[in-house]
Formats: structure tokens, sequence, C-alpha cells
């Protein structure tokens, strides 16, 4: 599988060919944004790991990481390594220090399993050779100290499959290896090894990330002070322009229309035709509106040819942040999946704050079908959706579940698929189901269907439920 690739050189009329239908509304929007990307730099630190005292095993490392130090300032961290299909078996704990303070956090836990969240293989975007193996990023806030301990994990006490192994008969991989209902790890990845265990090697090329976001934009300034947007970049007025449709050039979101106007804008972009089944546009922030640095992304759109299924996941980059820091969260990930992860692009085609916020994520066009890598082996006709946090153990904010209903029942229905009913997707290749095979899923489908994996948190799938019926209400079925 392939996406289409658009120039992003005349991008309007080349994103239409992968547009459903062509939506006539341009309901009113402030066209004036944030500072031109030269203004909102961000920074990525990248500092390699180093054997922890003599903790070794048979020549290999038991553990990596860095002592305590002072570096730049910093809100968001994680680990990456060398080779993308290498497993980080092991744990992997951080404690950052709050800037201008003498004061340090707890030992915190990042998320070690993420190689689930990309392109699917065999891909231009995962065939680059820029990708490498990483941890999920963590959000730590302002901080200008570090600490990271990377451990491995004792083999004999890793059960279960490997990801990746051969699936069985039917195509579906063991989930032996993870616990009922989340079919998280059911091994103990804190578990540490000790002399005479053998030890799982640690990848290399352990690096430490650490990414500033950059300075906040203002909320939009003043007619007298707020750029134009011919001050945009040719890859601003790129991303901008693929929305041109639903909002003007430069605008910092999309403006939320009622019920009756948005079915009005589809029957007028279908030219006839029954009353569609379509929720209410919401408001979505743009890239601009976020302050997206668009000379990072690669500078074609990819597309995919429909959107049958909605993927929710959980950023699990925690959920120690504010609803106005979100715009930096999103900054920060993007950086990471980008010049860290070696992507393409943010992998999630939308996001969410726990304020029920909605965010453009993968650039293209937010009513269009871009092309994701956000579930392994099922970006292909898909759109990928995360819950800013992290929901294993703490309740999504019902205002969150609530944005994802609202975002669902206008983008599924743009492309005529039921929130409540189950739709086939082929996988591109996983642990769960063998490349090629046809899979039922539910239109609406936490991460963990299409990938044994703990994403989106136990509590948030929980909801997937609520969201479906909600989803399907706001379309009118």
């Amino acid at each position: 599988m392939r996406g289409f690739l658009a120039s992003s050189i005349g991008v309007t009329c080349a994103a239409a060919l992968a547009l459903p239908l062509a939506l006539p509304s341009t309901a009113a929007a402030a066209a004036a944004g944030p500072p031109a990307a030269g203004a909102l730099p961000g920074s990525t630190q990248s500092l390699p790991l180093a054997p922890l005292g003599s903790d070794r095993a048979g020549g290999a490392a038991r553990a990596e990481g860095l002592p305590r130090r002072d570096v730049r300032p910093f809100s968001l961290l994680g680990v990456v390594w060398d080779d993308p299909d290498a497993e980080l078996r092991g744990s992997v704990q951080v404690r950052t220090r709050a800037t201008g303070t003498t004061v340090w956090s707890a030992w915190q836990d990042v998320e070690t399993h993420n190689h689930e969240h990309a392109a699917d293989p065999g891909t231009a975007e995962r065939d680059s050779g820029r990708v490498r193996g990483t941890t999920a990023p963590l959000w730590v806030g302002d901080s200008d100290g570090v600490e990271v301990r990377v451990r491995a994990l004792a083999a004999q006490r890793a059960t279960g499959a490997r990801a990746g192994e051969p699936g069985e008969a039917d195509g579906r991989a063991s989930a032996a290896a993870y616990d009922t209902p989340g079919r998280a790890p059911a091994h103990d990845p804190h578990a540490q090894a000790f002399a005479g265990d053998v030890v799982n090697p640690l990848p290399a090329g352990l690096r430490l990330e650490l990414v500033d976001p950059g300075a906040e934009p203002p909320p939009g300034g003043t007619p007298a002070d707020a750029p134009r947007a011919n001050t945009m970049t040719a890859e601003a007025a790129a991303s901008s322009a693929v929305n041109a449709d639903l909002a003007p050039l430069g605008s910092l979101a999309v403006p939320e229309l009622t019920k009756e106007r948005t079915e009005a804008d589809v029957l007028a972009a279908r030219g006839a035709g029954a009353r569609p089944y379509v929720g209410p546009r919401p408001r979505i922030v743009t890239r601009r509106g976020w302050g997206a640095d668009e000379r990072l992304r690669e500078r074609d759109f990819a597309y995919t040819k429909t959107v049958k299924a909605a993927f929710v996941h959980h950023s699990a980059t925690g959920n120690n942040y504010r609803c106005s820091q979100a715009p930096s969260v999103l900054r920060s990930i993007y950086r990471y999946h980008v010049m860290s992860s070696g992507w393409r692009d943010i992998g999630y085609n939308f996001a969410v704050d726990k304020c029920g916020n909605i965010y453009e994520g993968r650039a293209g066009g937010v009513a269009k079908a871009v092309l994701g890598a956000h579930t392994l082996g099922f970006n292909t006709n898909s759109m990928g959706i995360a819950v800013l946090g992290t929901y294993t153990s703490a309740a999504p904010p019902k205002a969150a579940v609530t944005a994802v209903a609202r975002l669902t029942a206008w983008k599924l229905g743009l492309f005529g698929a039921n929130p409540r009913g189950t739709t086939y997707l082929k996988s591109g290749g996983g642990n769960l189901y063998r490349k090629g095979t046809k899979v039922r899923l539910h239109v609406i489908s936490g991460h963990r269907d299409g990938f044994a994996t703990e994403c989106p948190g136990r509590r948030l799938y929980s909801k997937l439920g609520t969201a479906r019926s909600a989803s399907a209400r706001y379309q009118g079925r």
C-alpha cells in the first residue's frame, strides 16, 4: 500500500482528488494567525545513553542511562534507538527538575511499547531509512534537569509471544501475552535482571530526546499586529489551502456548523440524493492554530482512498497538562514524531484534549482521507484520533469522549460510515493479523482492536461504546 501523493505546489487542486465531496461552506473565521514558522523554532536535544556502573551481563549492559544533569529547557522527552524493528524489552524511567527550581520529580515510567504507532510495513514512510525505534513521548512540563535509567528485562521472565510472531491459521496472532480485557503485556516490564539471568539485550544506539515545543503563539493578535495570510511560508500556505473549502486561508480554526448547515453543504456537494447521515461539523483548531512549524514535515501530502473506520488512541504522554498547554503538547509530539522518530509528519489525523477541544493532526485537510501513521497494519482507509493523556488507570474526561463522538459523527458521515456499525479492513501486517487478512472491525475501534497493545488505555477503551452511540445520534441514526 502506498498513499496517493499530492504536491504542495498547486495543492488545492491536487488534494481535491482525495476529497469525498467539495464542501462549499466558508463560514467566517479569523484569517489572522500566529507568527510565521520562524518565530516558533522549538528544539530537540539528543543525548546518548551510557552503561550505568558495572551493571553488565555477558558483556551486554543490563542498564543504560544518564545521571542527573543540567540541560537546556525542554517539556517533553522520550528514548530512541537505531533499529525500528528492535524492541526495548525492559523499563524506562525518568525524573526531571522544574525550570528555575531545585525541585526534582519522582521517578516516572515511560511507555516502552510504541512501535505499534507507525506507518504500515512496506510503505514509503516506513522504508524511508529515517525511521527509528522509540518509546512513547512523555510530557513533563517546563524542565531544565533530567535523569534517566533504562533497565533490561530478564529473558526468562518475558512470557508470551513476541510481537510480530507468525499468526494462527486464521491470520490472527496469539494474544496470550496480553491480559484481558486490555491485553497488556503479561510480563512485568520493571522486572530487573540479576546475576545469572539471561538478559534481553538493550537496543543499540539508545538516546534521550528532550523536546522544547517553542514559544506559545498568541491567541490571534489584533488587526494591527497580527500577520496576514500572505506572510505565511509556502509550506504553511499549502497546509492551510487544503482546508480552503472550510475556512479562509490562514485560519486558526475551522468553525463549527449546525447540523442543518452541514447537511446542506453535503447535499450541495453531492448534487442530489437523500438526506445524509452526518453530524454537525465541530470546531477544529488548525495546524496554524496550534503553531505547527510546517518546515518540519515532508513537503507532499499522502492520502488513502476513503475513511471506513476511526481508531481511538491515547497519546500516553501523561495527564499533567493544562488545556491551555495542549498546543505545546501537540508541537512537542509533532517534533518528536518527525525529528526523533523519523516520520513524515505527526502520526495522528486528529487530537482531542481533556477539555474536549479538537485539533487537526497530520497535514492534508481535515475533510480529506489523509494517510496517517497511527495504527500499524491498519492506516489504509482509516483515521487515527489521539486523546491527549494516559488513560490506563485514569478515567477520560466526559468532554474528551464527547469530542470523539462529535468528530467521528462528522468525519465518518462525510464518507457514509455508520459509527454503530462494523466494516472490513485489510491488514498491512502486525502482531494480531497477518498481512493481507481481511478483518472485521468496529467503525469506531480502539487501537488494541487492530494490534495487541494496551492503547488506548483500559479506561478510555471502556468508553468507546458510549462514543459509538453518541456519534450515531449526532448523525441522526
